[in-house]
């Protein structure tokens, strides 16, 4: 640069020449010769690396079609730390936290909601079971028969909710959504996750039914619907604030409802 700055001060009329890098690079790969080539498969490989490292730096990960195993195993893909703060965070609900930002953070799984759906069949048959002995304990004409059909319709009837009910909000809220587009929407995944987590709290509700108190197993049941109603009315509000009036009530009234059903279903 010295050297350029004396001879334009010596003659101040000679002409520039600017080069840019794309000129560069074709000049150095006309030089190259037969070398070209090699110059460009090198430039591809580096632009790969940076793709690949991107991918691992995103979190993105590479799946394969639904009837792959891989595809289903991303939908597990979480480790113990991060269920145990979905299970404490649908314990805990708190106004203005919503449950899908602060702790799904845009990676839902079926890991959790699968197992506390299952764990809540048998501690819900179990407990009925239970209950029910200690209940009848002290009638001579009482005789015990396990009652093998509750695990049944424990079964049927909670993974029905945990399902189907996330299914029909997740297609109403997209509908919805294609209506006025100012309401926003979340995922299916993320639906089914919310109301899956959601359930945690009645499984050691359930295991409490086993004291014989009528008053006391009806006061449990209604502080777990509160509890586990509240974590999906503050998760789906947000969304549903922005509709019509009329249209936002009625969704988180029916939200309510159903998980009210529910509720009262699993004590009776």
């Amino acid at each position: 640069f010295e050297e350029a700055a004396e001879l334009l001060s010596a003659d101040p009329g000679a002409s520039t020449l600017s080069m840019s890098a794309s000129d560069t690079t074709t000049t150095a790969a006309a030089a190259a010769g037969g070398g070209g080539e090699d110059v460009k498969l090198d430039l591809s490989e580096d632009e790969q690396g940076q793709e690949e490292s991107s991918e691992l730096l995103g979190g993105q990960k590479a799946t394969g079609g639904f009837w792959t195993f891989e595809y289903y195993q991303s939908f597990f893909n979480v480790d113990t730390m991060q269920v145990l703060d979905r299970v404490k965070g649908s314990m805990m609900p708190l106004p203005g936290r919503n449950f899908i930002k602060h702790h799904l953070r845009s990676n839902p799984d079926l890991y959790g909601p699968f197992w506390i759906c299952v764990t809540l069949v048998f501690s819900v048959a179990i407990s009925g079971n239970l209950s029910t002995f200690l209940s009848e304990m002290g009638d001579p004409a009482y005789h015990y028969r396990p009652q093998f059909h509750r695990v049944t319709i424990a079964a049927v009837v909670i993974f029905m909710y945990a399902w189907l009910v996330p299914i029909a909000l997740w297609g109403f809220l997209t509908w919805r959504q294609g209506a006025e587009r100012q309401i926003g929407g979340y995922s299916f995944l993320e639906t089914v996750c919310v109301y899956g987590y959601s359930l945690f709290i009645y499984i050691p509700t359930s295991v409490l039914w086993i004291i014989p108190f009528e008053w006391l197993r009806w006061t449990l049941i209604l502080v777990a619907m509160v509890i586990s109603g509240s974590v999906l009315v503050l998760t789906f509000w947000p969304v549903v604030r922005d509709d019509t009036k009329l249209m936002a009530v009625a969704t988180v009234a029916s939200i309510v409802v159903l998980h009210t059903l529910l509720a009262i279903g699993c004590k009776v």
